[in-house]
C-alpha cells in the first residue's frame, strides 16, 4: 500500500481543498471546525463570527458530521482511533467510541439513527447507533477508505477506497457491500446529488467519476 504520507505529499492542494469540506460542519447558528494539530474543535457563532467555545476531543480530529436534529456532532479522531460525540447544547464531549485504525471520513443517515466512519488502515467502515452510542456493525470495504457519502433517501452509503481505485456501495438496511465500482486513480472525496440519482467521486488523477445510483454503474468520467 502507498503510505498515506506519500499520497498526501503529492496531492497537497487537493487534500487541502477536501479538508476544507470535511473539517467544518454547521449546527446553526454555530459552525464546528476541527483543529487537527491541537486536538480541539472550535465552535463559531455565525451571527458574530466569534469563537464561543473550544472543545477538547481525541487525537488529530479530521472528519465531522452533525446529526439532522443538530443536537450532536460526531468527530473522527484519526490519531486516537475513536469518535468523540459532542452535545451541541453544552459543547461538551458526552461519549468517546473506539472505532477502527485511522478513522477519517464520517457520515450520518438522513434519519439520524446511524453514523458511518471510514477506517483507512483497517479497510473497514464502523457503524454507530446514535441512540445507544455504540458500534453495531463493521463493514469490510476496499483498501484505504477515506471519503464517504450517503444518498438522500438513506438507502446506500458510498465509500471511496483510495488505494484500490474503487468505490464500495453499502446497503444501509443490511450493512453489507452490494457493489464495488471501479473509478479513477486514488479516489478521495464522495458527494451525492440532491435528488439522489448520482454520486460523484473525485480522483487524484484529475478526474471525477459519476455513478448512477439506480444501477451503481459509471455513467461518465
Amino acid at each position: 500500500m502507498v503510505s498515506r504520507y506519500k499520497l498526501y505529499s503529492i496531492t497537497l492542494v487537493s487534500a487541502a481543498m477536501i479538508l476544507m469540506l470535511v473539517n467544518i460542519v454547521g449546527a446553526a447558528p454555530f459552525t464546528y471546525v476541527a483543529n487537527t494539530n491541537d486536538n480541539t474543535i472550535s465552535v463559531i457563532n455565525t451571527s458574530t463570527n466569534n469563537i464561543t467555545a473550544t472543545v477538547n476531543v481525541g487525537s488529530a480530529p479530521v472528519g465531522l458530521v452533525v446529526t439532522p436534529d443538530r443536537t450532536r456532532v460526531y468527530v473522527a479522531n484519526s490519531g486516537s482511533n475513536d469518535v468523540s460525540i459532542i452535545n451541541t447544547g453544552t459543547n461538551t464531549v458526552i461519549s468517546t467510541i473506539p472505532v477502527g485504525t485511522y478513522p477519517w471520513g464520517i457520515e450520518v443517515t438522513p434519519d439520524g439513527t446511524r453514523i458511518y466512519v471510514t477506517n483507512e488502515e483497517d479497510n473497514t467502515v464502523s457503524v454507530i447507533d446514535n441512540a445507544t452510542k455504540s458500534i453495531t456493525a463493521t463493514v469490510n470495504v476496499g483498501i484505504a477508505p477515506i471519503g464517504i457519502a450517503v444518498i438522500p433517501n438513506g438507502s446506500k452509503i458510498y465509500v471511496a477506497n483510495s488505494q484500490d481505485n474503487t468505490a464500495s456501495v453499502i446497503d444501509t438496511t443490511t450493512n453489507t457491500v452490494v457493489a464495488t465500482v471501479s473509478v479513477g486513480n486514488h479516489p478521495f472525496a464522495v458527494s451525492a446529488s440532491t435528488d439522489g440519482t448520482r454520486v460523484y467521486v473525485t480522483n487524484i488523477d484529475g478526474t471525477i467519476s459519476t455513478i448512477r445510483t439506480s444501477n451503481d454503474k459509471i455513467t461518465y468520467t
